[in-house]
């Protein structure tokens, strides 16, 4: 045998072995799927449907459950009688096929059994579970029945003791009771003919009715009370008050509160009629309304009673802090006045003190309509006492603003002294200067130091004109003082500068002698003598030497400097 002919056997061979392996395994599965098939007839018929419906007849069922049961009493005899016998003929063929390992047409048996079997069981189960209902319905019907009753009996009993807390509901409330006993009639009715299927649904409505019923009527108890009897008192107090407080010689203005109550009363037939069509969520919302408006009417009541002890408390105290104010405010013009006739008042303090004190006489003007108003009996106290909180507040600034204003201007007088005080100080300080340099007997004095001192000059003397007039502005001459100040220093920094400029070229120049006969030092000598003596540069001659005689001999011209400045700071 070549080796191609052994290779076809082998092949052969396994393709054997897989064929026998996969038919028993299809066997073996299939053989699993009749005996699954099996059980599931068994749970069928261990349901005991057909028992069922014997106990079922004998019930006298009625009306929808008898229908209910004829249409489940059908779909079990459909099944009994044709599905099933079906199945077991299907499942027995094909265990004989599958046996004989004709597997493929048992194939075809099993999966037809199974389209048939799955949905037979599931309207299997389903019939058991009507069929249970509809057995178990008369007596959950009879329990229901027994406890709504007597929830019913609980009821009608409490609302007829209380009947007087549901007023204008009442007849809609025993409207509803009466319908509720009908339903009991009907749904015992029902039961006795063996329709317990309806007689449920009708149970069921009652206990929605109920249970409204309950839930409504704690509501309607309370919005009656609140309609008969709170609303009622509430708007009787507010009356009586309201008109005792005319007689009192109060005032309101805020609303008409004779009208208020008349649209309240309105108000309160409105939600009279929602009670009496037992329109509960409607009514609560009504009724809330209506307390807020009383609740607001007692609210502007007792905002005037609060207001009328502030305001008699304070009336006499009002006017004695009025003219207080009117007495301080004519004073403080009058004196704003008469400054403004020697100083420029620059931040506008007399058209300030008039407006303030125009401020104050309106405050006195409303002080006076409002105590006249309270004489003739309309006076609004709540408004009132908010007005003259509000003068209180304003009147204490007004005062802490005039008695700032009055110290601001105080200060002109004792400024006019420290001012007249420093022109004559500045103009000693010059004088003092300018003597100064002239005892030191220099050759001459530098353009810049001519420059500066007649711009002082001319600055104290332009300042001084300032405070010989008539009417002065303070404010002005205090800036001008100030730039004075800082030029009479800087005048006497550059004075200091000069003289000592001066001494040290002559120490300089006296000590550089010694190097005379060096080139650098006479030329050095002869350009510093001739600023110092032709042209009065004092600063540009000490340098030129200083530079010279540290080019020759380093750090002389720095002791020379320091020993002078020594000696100087000594003396």
């Amino acid at each position: 045998m070549s080796s191609v002919q052994t290779l076809i056997v082998v092949a052969i061979i396994i393709l054997i072995i897989l064929i026998i392996a996969f038919m028993l395994l299809t066997n073996r599965r299939q053989m699993r799927e009749i005996e699954a098939i099996d059980k599931a007839m068994d749970k069928i018929e261990k349901m005991h449907l057909e028992r069922d419906i014997e106990r079922l007849d004998k019930m006298d069922l009625a009306g929808e459950s008898l229908t209910t049961l004829n249409t489940w009493r059908k779909s079990y005899q459909e099944a009994a009688t044709s599905k099933i016998p079906e199945v077991q003929h299907l499942i027995e063929t094909a265990a004989q096929q599958n046996t004989s390992y004709r597997i493929f047409k048992a194939r075809k048996n099993i999966k037809q059994a199974q389209q048939i079997i799955k949905p037979t069981l599931e309207d299997a189960k389903n019939t058991k579970d009507v069929f249970s209902e509809l057995l178990e319905s008369n007596r959950e019907n009879q329990i229901q029945y027994d406890s709504l009753i007597k929830s019913y009996r609980e009821i009608r009993k409490m609302i007829l003791a209380d009947s007087f807390d549901y007023g204008n509901a009442l007849d809609q409330i025993e409207n509803q009771l009466a319908a509720m006993d009908d339903d009991f009639d009907e749904a015992k009715n029902l039961s006795s003919q063996g329709d317990h299927v309806e007689a449920k649904r009708v149970l069921t409505k009652i206990k929605m009715a109920l249970n409204s019923l309950k839930e409504q009527l704690p509501k309607i108890k309370d919005a009656h009370h609140q309609l008969a009897t709170v609303f009622q008192d509430q708007l009787r107090e507010i009356s009586a008050s309201y008109k005792k407080m005319l007689s009192e010689k109060y005032y309101i203005t805020e609303v008409n509160v004779l009208d208020e109550i008349k649209a309240i009363y309105e108000e309160i037939d409105q939600a009279r009629k929602l009670l009496t069509d037992l329109k509960v969520d409607e009514l609560d919302e009504k009724n809330k309304k209506i307390a807020k408006k009383i609740d607001a009417l007692y609210d502007i009541l007792a905002k005037e009673y609060k207001a009328r002890p502030f305001v008699e408390k304070n009336q006499s105290k009002m006017l004695t802090l009025i003219s207080h104010q009117q007495v301080a405010s004519k004073r403080l013009v009058d004196k704003l006045r008469h400054i403004d006739e020697s100083y420029e008042l620059t931040h506008g303090e007399l058209g300030e003190s008039r407006r303030l004190e125009q401020e104050v006489n309106d405050m006195n003007r409303q002080y006076t309509v409002d105590t006249q108003n309270i004489a003739d009996g309309k006076g609004v106290y709540s408004e009132i006492q908010s007005s003259w909180l509000a003068m209180l507040d304003r009147l204490r600034q007004i005062d802490a603003e005039q008695k700032q204003m009055s110290d601001d201007v105080n200060g002109l007088y004792d400024s006019e002294n420290v001012a007249n005080d420093s022109i004559k100080r500045f103009k000693q300080d010059v004088s003092l200067v300018y003597r100064r340099l002239q005892r030191r007997k220099l050759p001459g004095d530098p353009d810049s130091f001519v420059q500066m001192y007649t711009l002082v000059v001319n600055e104290i003397g332009r300042v001084s004109g300032e405070l010989d007039k008539v009417r002065i502005n303070m404010e002005k001459i205090s800036n001008q003082l100030i730039q004075i100040s800082d030029d009479v220093e800087r005048l006497k920094r550059e004075a200091d500068d000069i003289i000592n400029s001066a001494n040290l070229v002559e120490l300089t120049m006296q000590y550089s002698n010694k190097y005379s006969d060096n080139e650098t030092i006479e030329k050095a000598q002869q350009k510093a003598t001739s600023l110092y003596q032709d042209d009065y540069q004092y600063k540009e001659a000490l340098d030129t030497i200083a530079t010279a005689l540290e080019k020759v001999e380093p750090g002389s011209y720095q002791r020379l400097e320091n020993a002078y400045y020594s000696e100087k700071n000594n003396k």
